[in-house]
This record gives structure tokens, sequence and C-alpha cells, in this order.
């Protein structure tokens, strides 16, 4: 039986993130993944000649000195980032958004708005860069990121007046700080932070933490862009370098069983049963509790995140093949709409959708391009049903979302000639995620959010990273948080 110092479960970025890093470091690692393929809720499948991207597809994390950057330019991956501008085009009916890479001209355009309050904007945002600087700083230097060490305590004393813009926002939601600078009601404003909210921190405006949320507004601004067919490449050049270390990499090997062993764990996959002093989760907790068996210990802590996890949301997908003649921009890019900016940012009234470039003819038929289209999806009204009332529930979603693409990008709907539809039970029978929930904790506004700020230890040496844990949502964050687990480990 093969021994390991650490195994990690899953190949979502959290645990390439983790297992390259100590791989790094020279622990002997193993890394297991029930699909062929890695990155996954941030992959790149294939199906009928096509490549599309499972669910993410904006990624951050590339600027000069940031995370993704680095290991690139460390072990020589061939992963082409693309810089994008706009990033995102935001089409909301009574007006346009193309929100650049840069914060002054964002502002400008919100200013050059009919009767809007300029003074106000520019306070607003001077206000919200304060935040979003004291918190990437984090980001930017990980080892500012909990597990503290002595020396990064002393670290965040002499940070200290950077965070004070903080203490006014934290318990505080985005909805009041758009109130404190007298900005509810300008709709171009208002409309923007909802929609920012709801792909970023997973909640509306109103209900959004509001330092999570002000710094998610920098996403844009952060070495924010596209990946070269696909985020996939990234997530197979990890993988390639996590074995060109030395290390084993096990695709389409789900793990099975987890059970306390007296040299670790002791872990059983389809293929083989191997020992692990450490193990590494990158699942969500009821999966993890279904290979931990009768673990009281362990799965108590492990429901109660669940209940957390459950607020959350699955989503709805439209993968769609393009005609390329059919469409005059021929960069990657990046639409989000909405069809009624005064209901919920959901179920097809908001969407999100990415559409490949002309330069990645390996991503499609010849002649094509793809398109991934999201939206989000309410896990209780889906579940709840049977299964008649579940598939009504989202073909009408798939309906509403084809008319807000036709609505808000006719461009894309005209140039349609293929079409794959996707749901959580698509997620949950593909990447095992339980009920297919996606995107992590909703970042409700309360001070719950400052408890925990490392990955949680489920029990002696079995640890989690990934979306539903600190740092939470986005591939960087979880990348970042499975860096410093590693780094704590090792």
């Amino acid at each position: 039986m093969k021994h390991f110092d650490v195994a990690v479960i899953g190949a979502g970025f959290g645990g390439l993130s983790c297992a390259l890093t100590l791989a790094e470091r020279g622990a002997k690692v193993a890394i297991f993944e029930r699909l062929t393929y890695p990155g996954g809720c941030a992959s790149t499948f294939q199906r009928q000649g096509y490549r599309f991207e499972s669910g993410a597809t904006l990624f951050s994390g590339f600027g000069e000195g940031q995370l993704f950057s680095e290991w690139i330019e460390r072990h020589q991956m061939d992963v082409r980032f693309q810089t994008m501008d706009p990033v995102v085009e935001l089409r909301a009916g009574p007006f346009v958004i193309r929100v650049p890479p840069e914060r002054e001209r964002l502002i400008e355009q919100f200013c050059a708005f009919d009767g809007a309050p300029r003074s106000q904007i520019r306070s607003f945002f001077e206000w919200q860069k304060k935040v979003a600087d004291a918190l990437w700083g984090l980001f930017d230097d990980p080892t500012l990121l909990p597990p503290f060490s002595i020396q990064s305590i002393f670290r965040h004393i002499g940070r200290s007046p950077r965070y004070l813009p903080l203490l006014t926002a934290v318990g505080q939601s985005v909805g009041d700080m758009l109130r404190r600078h007298e900005l509810e009601k300008f709709t171009p404003i208002r409309a923007y932070m909802d929609a920012v909210c709801q792909i970023t921190v997973q909640t509306s405006a109103d209900k959004a933490e509001a330092p999570f949320a002000l710094a998610a507004m920098d996403y844009f601004f952060r070495g924010t862009g596209h990946i070269h067919g696909g985020i996939g490449q990234l997530a197979t050049a990890l993988s390639d370098t996590i074995a060109h270390l030395g290390k084993e990499v096990f695709f389409a090997d789900p793990v099975w069983k987890l059970r306390p062993h007296e040299k670790g764990w002791n872990l059983t996959s389809r293929r083989q049963t191997i020992t692990a002093e450490k193990v590494v989760a990158n699942l969500l907790p009821a999966n993890l509790c279904n290979l931990l068996g009768d673990n009281p210990d362990a799965t108590q802590s492990l429901t109660k995140l669940n209940t957390k996890v459950e607020k959350g949301w699955g989503a709805a997908m439209l993968y769609l093949g393009l005609d390329r003649e059919r469409l005059d921009n021929p960069e990657a890019h990046h639409i989000e709409m909405i069809d009624d900016i005064d209901r919920p940012f959901l179920e097809g009234n908001h969407l999100f959708c990415s559409v490949s470039g002309t330069d990645e003819p390996e991503r499609a038929p010849a002649g094509q391009r793809v398109a991934t289209v999201s939206t989000h999806v309410k896990m209780d009204q889906l579940w709840k049903g049977e299964d008649a009332c579940q598939a009504n529930y989202i073909d009408e979603i798939h309906r509403r979302m084809r008319y807000t693409l036709s609505l808000r990008a006719p461009e894309i709907a005209a140039a349609k000639v293929f079409e794959m539809t996707a749901s959580p039970r698509t997620f949950e029978r593909f990447t095992n995620r339980h009920r297919g929930f996606v995107g992590g904790i909703p970042r409700d506004a309360g001070l719950h959010h400052y408890l925990h700020f490392s990955a949680p230890e489920v029990d002696t040496g079995l640890f989690m990273v990934g979306d539903t844990v600190f740092p939470g949502q986005s591939t960087l964050a979880v990348s970042l948080g499975g860096l410093r687990l590693a780094e704590s480990i090792s």
C-alpha cells in the first residue's frame, strides 16, 4: 500500500494550488480527481467538437507579481492570458456600461449619465478604493493571509491605518453604503452594483456584506481577463506541473471512502487504497461527509457548514456554437445582460455570456465560435418539487435565458447554430458537487463572516479548501486558500 505525506481530493483550483505548493516544497503528494480533466467548476470540457468552459469564464490574478502570473513564469507554463477592453459590457436596456480595466474610466462613464450626481459618485469610488486596496493587498501578498505567524501579525499592526476604512463598512450592506453616499436612486450605479454583487459574492447589493462586495468591485481592475483556449489550459498546466515535479495525479479515480488510520488517513478510491498523513478535501461539505461515514466528530462541523452552503445558488447554462461570420467582434469578449433591472438578478433575468475569439479555432468546428451563458438558479425552488416540476422550472429558466439573450445580445442569438443546456443536476452528475451547488456561500451582511479566517481542520489532519471556506469565491481566492493551507501544512 502506498503512503503519501498529503492526499488531495479534487483537482479544482483549490486542490491544484495546494498540491502544487506542496510539490514545490518536496512533499510526497497524490491528487485524486473523478473527472478525466482538471479544473472542477473552472474547467474546459469537450462535447461534439466544441470546447466549452464549464462555468467560470473571467479570471483575475494574472497581473504582474500576482499568483497565476508567478506560477506561469516560474514553471514556464504554456498559458496565454489576454487583457480585455472592455473587460465586460453590461447591457441593461436604459443604459450600457462598458467596464474598462481602469477605475477612472469607469467613474467617467457614470458621471457622463444625464443627471448623474458627480460629487457623490466620486466620493463613493474614492472610499471604495480605500476598502478594496486594503483587502486586495492581502491577495497580492498571500503571506498576510491566515494562518497568521508572529511576523504577519506585526505586519498587520503596521498596516492598521489602511484597515480603518473597513470599520465603517463591516456588518453593513452595499445598499447601506449607497444610501450613505446618496446614490441609492441613481439607477446605473444601483444596477451595476447588483450585477457585481450577484456574480461575485452571490447576493444582491441590499444584502451583500460591504467589505467583500466593495473589494469585489475591483475585480475588473486586478489582472483580469481571458485565457486563450479556455481556463482548462491553466488547470491542465498546473496538473502537468505537479506530475513533472514527480507527484502522483490520478484522473478518473474518484475517492469512495476516507477513514482515520494509525498513520493518518486511509483513502479508498475506485482504483486503489492508500494511506496519507494528511488529507486536503477540495469538496463541498456534504460530499466530504459522504466519504467519512460514521465519524460524528468530523461530520457535525461539516453539517453546520453545509447549512450555509444550501443557502446558495445553482446555475443554469446555455452552451452555444456560433457562426463566426455573423459576429462583428473578432475578440474574445464578455457581455452581462439584464432584462428588467427592477426584478431579482437571477433565473434568466440576468445573464453572463462569454464568447471565444476567432483566434481560438480549436474550440469549435470550422467556421464557428463558442459561447457560455449562465444565470443563477434558486436551489430551494428547484429541489422542493418532484422530477417533473424540477424539469419544468429549469425549462422555464432556459426559455427566459433565450429571451434575454435575444433582447440584449441579438447578435449572439442570431449567430447560434448549436445549443446544449445544463442545470444544477448536470453539475451534480458530472462534478459530483452536492445537488449542483456552485459559487460558495452568499456573503450576506453580518459579522459572522469574520469568525473563521482559515481553511478548517475538520478532524486531525483533515482539511478543506474551495469556495465554501475562507477566502471564498473566485478562482484566485480558492487558489490562494490552497496555497496558504499548503504552506501551513509544510
